[in-house]
């Protein structure tokens, strides 16, 4: 961490999400599912059996158990390939399901448009860290490709991002929650369990999110968060949220 940065002002520190706010991850997984859909189709009517929400159910029944991230997805679409199928599903089409998941294991990081410059713009006036759910291994290497990594002061790879996660990190840090900023693009992940905390937060929404992400209702401080269309838009956001901030405790710059 930087000590002098945000020694002045309200805010003094500002998180980011990984997935779908610094490099695409989403559209790989949107992808893998269609080819899960694609090899299931050989078997049954997909209309039938509505592959999508039954792959989507037993995710949710496995994530106590196996957590976010690919490896879980490919057990659960393994498991769901054996229930649609009664168990016909082939060898080599269970292998083509276990590629699926080497494949996304292996794509490269591409980082979203824009998201260099706002992180570094960000950075020369606040301390950045980097928060990230998921599987350890696949986001650490994530983070390496990224060219990031020397940007963040700390970065925190968990298995989850809830409000007891967000409080017990803020407690590492020494910080109160009103003097934390989240960025990120999952309204449940992200934003939610902060503004829950005390914190603030702005959205930048992806163009496909999976839906687990999106259950969740904002019912409290609106006035806490902002949204932005594009990693353009992060730098003004976090000034008008830090100035705000400043003018509720009486901090001038």
């Amino acid at each position: 961490m930087h000590e002098a940065h945000g020694e002045h002002t309200a805010i003094a520190l500002v998180g980011f999400d990984g997935d779908d706010t610094l490099w695409r991850s989403q559209d790989y997984f949107d992808q893998a599912q269609a080819e899960f859909e694609r090899i299931v189709g050989a078997y049954a009517d997909l209309g039938d059996v509505r592959v999508h929400e039954h792959l989507y159910q037993v995710e949710m029944r496995n994530l106590a158990l196996f957590g976010y991230g690919v490896k879980g997805m490919a057990l659960s679409m393994i498991e769901a390939a054996l229930e649609i199928t009664g168990q016909r599903i082939s060898g080599a089409d269970v292998q083509r399901i276990v590629a699926l998941a080497k494949s996304l294991l292996q794509h490269p990081v591409e980082l979203l448009p824009g998201i260099r410059d706002a992180v570094e713009r960000i950075a020369r006036d606040l301390d950045v860290v980097l928060i990230t759910k998921g599987d350890l291994f696949h986001q650490e290497a994530k983070v390496r490709q990224s060219g990031l990594a020397d940007v963040f002061g700390r970065i925190e790879i968990v298995s989850e991002k809830d409000a007891g996660t967000y409080a017990r990190l803020l407690r590492e840090f020494d910080l109160a929650p009103s003097r934390f900023l989240m960025i990120g693009n999952s309204l449940r992940s992200d934003i939610a369990p902060v503004l829950e905390l005390g914190g603030w937060g702005v959205h930048m929404p992806y163009h496909t999110t999976w839906a687990h992400e999106n259950e969740v209702e904002l019912g409290v401080a609106p006035e806490r968060l902002r949204t932005v269309a594009s990693a353009e838009q992060l730098p003004a956001a976090v000034r008008e949220i830090a100035a705000l901030a400043d003018a509720r405790v009486g901090v001038f710059r």
